[in-house]
């Protein structure tokens, strides 16, 4: 008798060819995700060097201040180098990221970055002010090219996964800084050589760097033209004519001008201005490091919550309520813990506010690049011409200046709220997209 015909025929070839089709394609995956874990990590140290590297060094300002034997006016040149080498770095870097990648930038402003460390601190131990202004000029060539390029990296990992990065990454260069205060405290407090301290930060940051570099894929950024955009009917115009994208780029430059005002002047505020010995100037440093710190890891929850716009707001209103006190307020306690409300308002406007300019049309690495260039201008003009209007009427009365951009920056925040007022559900758990 002939037996029942099967529904199918089993084809074992076939079988086999499906199975390691669907194994390479786990493997792949998982290969995948390994390089994006190893990539995340990467720049999580990458933007803690550079932190690291602005807190060893302004820790130290009142000890090199008195090594040169600088006044303000002369320090404010000093910091000169810095905002030269910022505005270089900067200004090509955008072009750099869009002909070789944002990898090779990373890696010259990291290793910038690096060698600027030994050299400030053999200019103070050589009582060298055109040494520790060239060492400076090193530390803002690398860290203001390196940092656009590394927030184009950060941008394009957050734009793959969906998720807000870029405050994160932040918050390891904050993390950094809060390192390298403690440290600089601790050696301030022991008379520890600036020179030697700073040559130790070079050589564990040489370390660091080595180690996470060959982490960063070639590519991210490359576009090889100009930044622009396409405008209705196919007609190009250039990035810097989309206003809302300029306003964006206004709340990063007034957000970066706080957070550089106490990088460059905060421990010679709180020791010229409210009377603190330098070991306590530096401490009042790290405080305001440790809330940029705290700030920019609980950002997360906040945006996801209030969304971009509302917590620009209120990081602004925190910052100017935070300045006003350091630089109103004759209580040296009251004018301390105001350093916190300072730091916690200083701490997301610049990640955020990048993560809007990438989320705001087509060419995000190209957005991204061009605000962070916008905001890194303060880096230029902070420095000096709060060091000469320090000079004529003090540094606390110097700080009125970025309050007020701070205080302006509140005012544009509705600018990064989401392109469209409605969103679909899907838009709705894009990155940093508003919950309104």
């Amino acid at each position: 008798m002939i037996g029942p015909v099967p529904n199918r025929v089993v084809r074992p070839a076939q079988s086999v060819y499906v199975c390691a089709h669907y194994r390479s394609a786990l493997v792949e995956e998982f290969l995948l995700d390994i390089a994006m874990k190893r990539r995340r990590v990467a720049l999580c140290v990458l933007f803690l060097l550079p932190g690291l590297g602005i807190s060893s060094w302004v820790t130290r300002t009142p000890a090199i201040r008195d090594a040169l034997g600088a006044s303000t006016a002369e320090m404010g040149m000093v910091l000169f180098g810095l905002s030269a080498g910022s505005m270089l770095g900067i200004l090509g870097s955008g072009v750099l990221v869009a002909r070789f990648g944002a990898r090779p930038v990373i890696v010259f402003g990291t290793l910038a970055v690096i060698l600027s460390m030994p050299t400030i601190g053999m200019g103070a131990a050589l009582s060298t002010a055109l040494l520790v202004a060239f060492g400076l000029f090193l530390f803002g060539l690398g860290m203001g090219g390196g940092e656009v390029a590394m927030n184009v990296e950060g941008a394009d990992i957050e734009k793959t996964l969906s998720l807000p990065l870029l405050p994160r990454l932040h918050g390891f260069f904050s993390l950094g800084t809060v390192i390298g205060a403690l440290a600089g405290m601790t050696f301030t407090a022991t008379g520890f050589s600036v020179a030697w301290h700073l040559v130790i930060v070079g050589v564990l940051a040489l370390v660091a760097a080595v180690a996470t570099l060959g982490s960063l894929p070639p590519g991210t950024g490359r576009t090889y033209g100009r930044a622009s955009t396409e405008a209705p009917g196919g007609r190009t115009r250039a990035l810097w004519k989309d206003t809302r994208l300029v306003l964006i780029g206004v709340i990063v430059l007034a957000m970066a001008l706080a957070e550089g005002t106490a990088n460059d002047w905060l421990p010679l505020i709180m020791v010229d201005g409210h009377g603190f010995d330098q070991a306590m100037g530096s401490m009042v440093y790290a405080v305001f490091a440790a809330s940029m710190t705290v700030g920019r890891f609980a950002g997360g929850y906040f945006l996801a919550r209030f969304g971009r716009s509302r917590v620009l707001a209120a990081s602004a209103a925190a910052g100017v309520a935070g300045m006003g006190l350091v630089a109103g307020a004759d209580s040296q306690v009251l004018a301390a813990a105001a350093v916190v409300l300072w730091g916690l308002g200083a701490s997301l406007g610049f990640p955020v506010a990048l993560s809007a300019a990438g989320d705001s049309g087509p060419d995000s690495a190209a957005r991204v690049a061009l605000v962070a260039t916008v905001g890194y201008i303060a880096f230029l003009v902070g420095p000096p011409v709060l060091g000469f209007v320090g000079e004529e009427h003090g540094l606390r009365a110097a700080l009125l200046l970025p309050l007020l951009f701070v205080a302006f920056a509140g005012f544009l925040s509705p600018a990064a709220r989401p392109r469209t007022a409605v969103a679909t559900t899907g838009e709705r758990d894009r990155v940093g997209t508003d919950p309104e």
